[in-house]
């Protein structure tokens, strides 16, 4: 797996691969399976170390039922990513689990898999969800029902999505004519179960996805609502999380009996995909645009004849997505932007053509990009400085997915130094090269504005 690019200037970016390399034929350096890491711990409820567990190191030691195995092996993947080796296992023999690995990292099909050969195998008729999958935005949601689509369509499994933002009416009509699970945010989930229109009775299958970020977003009050309504006694349940702070330890104790934690890689340090070359670049507060532009046609995102590159550029603020993303529509790039004031329907459609290559990038907010998982993207680009290195670890995940090579590139001037030091750590923990200029900019760097968004901490 690639450790790193050999030099880290965007000027002297030469093969192997550069990034015109990389935008020609997106897989190059990729081998379509997740990063592996070498870190892997499982760790029963006592907090100790367990050396004897079941691992299905490929799809064919997974007792699934047929219908799953043939969409398995119609999807490529050479063999199950690590959280989906030792997590299904868990999940067959209906064992509470906890999975801590990075985002990207192959955690839907971990969930979803056991929980369609469980419904599958009983014979379960649609009608009120035996599945649950609550997830921390919208764009998670459809991504995850879009995944339970592919995977459960041909073994006749029906789920819908319910998130906000959208009419509420189709939704509910998916749920009164039967479904098998329903994929949903913590607060339409609430306003359904209110409205008497959700029945989460029978849900025997429960998965909380990236529930560290549900927390971060405040929504432990919705959650709580809404598992104080799953009666079933003989609940699975799992949990996924890229992080493993103290206040999903004590939800995971207060709602799974006596799990099982997964833990792939150190989840204690921040560190990124190894797939991901990150490169930062020194400039002012007046050439940042230019060399975005510099970035973006080195890439080939610029060039609109090349279908295969795709990029996601962040900013700090909903207002200067909007203004960067008609400064680049009027320089020739076909773009969106997303963030928290944009209608669904407008997100949706920014998503869709980014997938399609009708459009070549998104310009967004953290908060509207978190879970965004959109195949083939080779570029991530901090216009804006993240708020926190979290924040910097989650944006550039958005490339180098599912073993494809990407790169993510930082535009830093003095202003945004401050937060120079913990990304820089986070490269060398990947052994990306720093080179002396950043180095110089971080040492030199003053504290952070009183009132700027590093304060703030959050994207918008």
């Amino acid at each position: 797996m690639p450790s790193g690019p050999p030099v880290a200037s965007l000027g002297q970016l030469k093969p192997p691969p550069s990034m015109s390399d990389l935008t020609n034929d997106p897989t190059t350096g990729g081998s379509n399976q997740t990063v592996q890491d070498q870190e892997i711990k499982v760790i029963d409820s006592r907090g100790q170390r367990l050396t004897n567990f079941a691992r299905y190191a490929t799809f064919q030691e997974a007792p699934f039922c047929a219908s799953i195995q043939a969409d398995l092996m119609k999807a490529g993947f050479p063999a199950p990513s690590q959280i989906q080796q030792y997590a299904w296992p868990l999940a067959m023999q209906g064992q509470d689990c906890i999975g801590v690995a990075a985002t990207g990292s192959g955690k839907t099909l971990g969930f979803l898999m056991p929980a369609f050969h469980y419904l599958i195998e009983r014979g379960i008729r649609a009608g009120d969800p035996q599945l649950l999958v609550m997830a921390p935005t919208r764009e998670l949601a459809v991504q995850i029902e879009e995944e339970a689509v592919k995977f459960g369509r041909a073994s006749g499994i029906k789920t819908t999505c319910c998130y906000g933002g959208a009419p509420k009416g189709p939704q509910a009509s998916a749920m009164r004519n039967g479904v098998h699970g329903v994929i949903g945010t913590p607060g339409r989930l609430n306003d359904f179960l209110e409205g008497n229109e959700l029945q989460l009775g029978s849900v025997c299958k429960l998965v909380l996805d990236e529930a560290d970020r549900m927390l971060d977003m405040g929504f432990e009050p919705q959650i709580r609502k809404i598992l104080a309504k799953i009666t079933n006694p003989n609940r699975h349940t799992m949990f996924f999380t890229a992080t493993w702070p103290m206040s999903i330890r004590r939800l995971a104790s207060e709602f799974l009996r006596n799990p099982i934690q997964v833990q792939i890689g150190n989840r204690d340090e921040l560190k990124g995909n190894q797939d991901i070359v990150q490169i930062i670049t020194c400039c002012t507060n007046y050439n940042k645009n230019d060399m975005l532009n510099k970035v973006l046609q080195q890439s080939g995102v610029a060039d609109r004849s090349n279908i295969a590159a795709k990029a996601i550029v962040f900013c700090a603020t909903k207002r200067m997505c909007d203004q960067l993303q008609q400064q680049l529509q009027r320089g020739g790039i076909p773009c969106a932007a997303i963030h928290g004031d944009k209608q669904q329907r407008d997100r949706e459609q920014a998503l869709n053509d980014l997938k399609s290559g009708k459009s070549k990038l998104i310009v967004a907010t953290d908060v509207a990009a978190r879970g965004i998982d959109i195949k083939g993207v080779t570029l991530v680009v901090n216009f804006d400085a993240p708020g926190n290195t979290e924040d910097y670890v989650h944006r550039i995940g958005r490339t180098g997915r599912a073993g494809q090579k990407g790169y993510a590139v930082s535009l830093f001037s003095d202003r945004d130094a401050h937060a120079l030091r913990g990304i820089i750590e986070v490269m060398r923990r990947t052994s990306q090269e720093v080179t002396p200029e950043v180095e110089a900019m971080s040492r030199n760097a003053g504290p952070p504005p009183p009132s700027g968004r590093a304060l703030r901490g959050k994207g918008r």
